[in-house]
Formats: structure tokens, sequence, C-alpha cells
């Protein structure tokens, strides 16, 4: 019964008896299957990319976002359900206004992960609520430095050098930690981000996408913007080849 979830999943607040919380679990469930996001910290700024799936032809482009900004030095990209993200969004965004109102000055990076990691495990421990189906990255370019955290449906909350979230995630904390954080730049950071998605990516079975990126940096200012365009661009263009060159030569291995 425990295996299933049977009789022990009607609420977030009941533990099975091996100790699990299967409504928490079938938030995770749902974060993993949308597409890949990944934040990469440098030691010049944060970058996050987003692996946005176009779902009909019809779509107006770009009328929604994965990677947004929450204040002037502070970014958040997601994956899970849209409607959860967006909350989350918003919920942050009262955040960093209410402590400029109070304090006078940007919400630290690590001050607004703990209360977002709050407002999820919240959801998880009431009857009447249930937990977000969604997980965050949240990027951030304080007077300590860049910071880059990651908050699960169950409202863990960890801070990373690089960190993914969505599916194919194990293929690319593989490929991301090859990277060397202590002297990667962001423009570095982005083609990565965008290889990694591409080289995960499978077009038979998955959806097209766009991709979308965004940096915290000190080319930006120490604010969070859209990655410049035509970097965007050149990311995605060298993303493509490399994942050629690598079907091209596991083609001909195959052959011989």
């Amino acid at each position: 019964m425990s295996a299933s979830g049977s009789g022990y999943d009607q609420s977030v607040t009941t533990f099975s008896p091996t100790g699990r919380v299967f409504q928490v679990e079938y938030a995770q469930k749902a974060v993993e299957k949308t597409g890949l996001t990944i934040g990469i910290r440098c030691n010049d700024g944060v970058v996050l990319g987003s692996q946005r799936p176009i779902t009909s032809k019809m779509l107006v482009k770009s009328n929604w976002r994965r990677v947004i900004t929450i204040d002037q030095h502070s970014g958040m990209a997601t994956a899970g359900l849209q409607p959860d993200a967006r909350a989350l969004g918003n919920k942050a965004r009262e955040e960093a206004r209410s402590y400029r109102e109070f304090y006078g000055s940007n919400i630290p990076g690590n001050v607004l992960a703990e209360r977002m990691a709050g407002e999820v495990h919240m959801h998880t421990l009431y009857w009447y609520l249930r937990p977000f189906g969604a997980a965050i990255l949240l990027a951030n370019y304080d007077n300590s430095g860049p910071n880059l955290s990651m908050i699960q449906p169950s409202g863990e909350m960890y801070r990373y050098f690089g960190s993914a979230i969505g599916q194919n995630t194990q293929g690319a904390k593989t490929e991301l930690e090859k990277i060397d954080f202590k002297t990667i730049t962001c423009v570095e950071a982005a083609k990565e981000i965008a290889r990694i998605i591409y080289k995960l990516y499978d077009d038979t079975k998955e959806k097209p996408f766009e991709l979308e990126m965004s940096w915290v940096c000190d080319a930006s200012g120490k604010k969070h913007v859209r990655v410049p365009e035509d970097i965007r661009q050149e990311a995605i263009t060298l993303a493509k080849a490399a994942k050629e060159a690598a079907e091209m030569e596991s083609s001909d291995d195959e052959e011989d």
C-alpha cells in the first residue's frame, strides 16, 4: 500500500509508514515533466537559461516566460506548472518590495531565498493547501557577490555554483560538474547552458522549444536583464553545431 501511495496520498499532512509525503513527491514529478532549466554562478555574476516548450504553432511568441525579473538585482527561472511558478514569482516580487519599503535597500539574495523557501514549505504543512508543482532558481547579485539558490517543492533550499531543475536534470548535473566555477565568466556560462540544453534535447520525443536566457552580472551593472540577443544567438549556434558534430561522430562509430 505504501509503495504506491494508496491510502497515504490523500493529504499533504499524511506520512506513509516509510516516512514519505506522497503529495510532495507528486509535485516533484510535475517539475520533472517540464523543460530543463539551468543556473550557473560565475565569478562575475549569475546566468539563467530555460527550455521553454512551444506548445502550438499558433502561440504568440514570448507571451509567457520561464525566466522573470524579481527585482533590479534579482531574477528567477522556473520549471513545473506555469501557474504555480507565476504565483511564486509574484510572491518573490512582493517580498522584494516589502523589504525595500521597510529597510530602504534591495533584499539580499539569502534573505529572499529563505523567505521563498518558507513560503513553499508552508504549503506542505496544512491540509487545506497543496504543494507548489514548481521548482525555482533564484539569481541575485548583492553586496556579498553573486548568489544562486534552488528551491524544491518540498521547501528545501540550497545555494549552488551550478544547478538544474526540470527534465534531464541528471544529465545536466553531470555536465555542470565538469565546469570550473572559479574561472568561468557569464558569457562562457551562457554558451555552456545552451550547449547542455541542446545536447540533452531529443527532438524525436520532445516539443520544439525556445531558449530563454538572462543574467545579473558586472556587464549588466549588477541588474537582472535578458542576455543580449547577439550573445544568445551565438550560444545557440555553437550549441547546435556541437550537437550535430557529436551525432555525426556517433553515426560514424556505429558504421565502423
